[in-house]
């Protein structure tokens, strides 16, 4: 019998209270992810909805997909951090109080790039950072200290601030066959019996595990 790990253990490795699953963390219904995203911090992973998702007021969400792993100091910049940059000045003035408030109109219609969102099976590495309304896809690996600034092909690689297409993991046409196949949609009792094919298999090997 295949018996997968519990998704809504928050802290799915014994003794490593540094790694939390997010979905079972998340209180925000602006933030959507997917059972076994997990992130990894030393200080304190629990407070990954303040310290890590930043201007975080609406309505644009936050939705990561299954099995992503995010390393320590991943952050994601959304819509609230945009300033007007029409006028002379780009300070937000009517933030700060006093009569200052009186001018809140001024702050509407700001630039709104949308839901940032991010498929499943992404690595994300130390420290990399998300830009407003970005779309990363399926399978992607975003480096290390990365900028993401656009959007980034399921399977590929980035790197870099801005963070620019290294390559792809794999070609156009197993792509295709990797994302027909979808394993991250699989059952996790099928996940749990195919664990092997899943990190070391070829694609024909995955084609042919498919349930």
């Amino acid at each position: 019998m295949h018996v997968p790990p519990d998704p809504t253990v928050l802290r799915p490795m014994p003794g490593q209270p540094r790694v939390v699953l997010l979905k079972p963390l998340v209180t925000s219904p602006l933030i959507e992810v997917g059972e076994y995203s997990y992130y990894d911090d030393p200080d304190d992973p629990t407070a990954f909805e303040t310290r890590n998702v930043l201007h975080h007021y609406g309505p644009e969400k936050l939705i990561i997909g299954r099995f992503c792993a995010l390393g320590t100091g991943v952050r994601f910049l959304m819509n609230g951090a945009n300033h007007r940059m029409d006028g002379p000045s780009t300070f937000p003035f009517p933030t700060m109080g006093g009569s200052w408030s009186e001018h809140f109109d001024l702050l509407t219609g700001l630039p709104d790039r949308g839901d940032t969102v991010v498929g499943n099976d992404v690595w994300f590495g130390h420290g990399a950072t998300v830009m407003p309304g970005v779309r990363i896809g399926h399978g992607a690996i975003v480096a290390a200290g990365a900028v993401v600034t656009g959007d980034v092909p399921d399977y590929g690689i980035v790197g870099g601030n801005p963070a620019r297409l290294i390559r792809t993991r794999y070609d156009d046409h197993d792509i295709a066959r990797l994302l027909a196949v979808a394993w991250w949609d699989w059952p996790a009792e099928h996940i749990t019996a195919h664990v092997r094919t899943i990190m070391s298999g070829g694609v024909a090997d995955l084609e042919a595990a498919a349930p």
